[in-house]
């Protein structure tokens, strides 16, 4: 029986993988990983080591989730090291908590490594604290992308009204209704929107916004993207170093 290590690969930039992660990445005897780990990060594994793919898209599951968990199960019994290579952080709208209790139940061993999650990376990226002295104090992360087979959904839009940042991930499809329950919550029609298109990469893009233009100003963007709703977004001007730095 092997050891599984549930690894975040943070949000693009391969500079952003952390050392434990690389660690275990060069030590890997199979990796098995998903759409938004940068693909880069594979030449860093040893030779002979085993690539498995279970990339998801939006709209269409290359491999559903349950598999997914039995895939990982299934190396741990063939390899003693198995490295699940996640986007971002796993415990962040990774399912890394479902793959966790899954291998727990078959008595398997597994490691959380944590990976920086693009929900602060990307905005920084990009020029925007999500928390500033004076403007935020607090921040919020959202999904922005419930699963189509739930009743009723979790997200307690009205909880939204006074919160300084709110920044919903994978909404980029769902950005007319998040700016129309925004608007309906007593947000501002013009409040500060950001969305962030393959934040911390070569290939980034960002429009800035308001809660009633965004979505025409954001229209073709690709994804993967994410949505930052606050006051903190006015920052962007002065502080877009990426750009800047390009």
């Amino acid at each position: 029986m092997g050891k599984v290590y549930l690894t975040g690969a943070g949000p693009g930039d391969i500079e952003l993988l952390t050392i434990k992660a690389l660690r275990v990445i060069k030590e890997a005897d199979v990796i098995i990983y998903d759409r938004l780990a940068n693909p880069d990060i594979l030449e860093e594994a040893k030779n002979g080591c085993e690539f498995v793919y279970v990339g998801k898209e939006d709209g269409r599951h290359i491999v559903p989730q349950d598999d997914i968990n039995e895939v990982i199960y299934q190396n741990a019994l063939k390899y003693k090291n198995v490295v699940r290579l996640k986007g971002g952080d796993p415990f962040v709208f990774g399912r890394g908590g479902e793959e966790a209790l899954y291998l727990l139940q078959r008595n398997v061993k597994f490691e959380i490594i944590p990976g920086i999650t693009s929900a602060i990376s990307a905005p920084a990226y990009a020029g925007i604290p999500v928390t500033h002295r004076g403007i935020a104090v607090s921040f919020r992360v959202v999904t922005g992308h419930e699963s189509p087979n739930k009743k009723v959904s979790q997200i307690p839009w009205e909880t939204f009204k006074t919160d300084d940042t709110i920044i919903f991930l994978m909404g980029l499809h769902n950005l007319p209704k998040i700016s129309k329950k925004l608007i309906e919550i007593g947000k501002s029609s013009d409040f500060p929107v950001a969305v962030i298109s393959k934040g911390t990469t070569k290939e980034q893009i960002v429009v800035v916004g308001t809660l009633e233009n965004i979505v025409q100003k954001a229209k073709g963007i690709p994804t993967p993207a994410l949505i930052v709703v606050g006051r903190v977004v006015e920052l962007r001007e002065q502080l877009k170093w990426f750009e800047d730095n390009a």
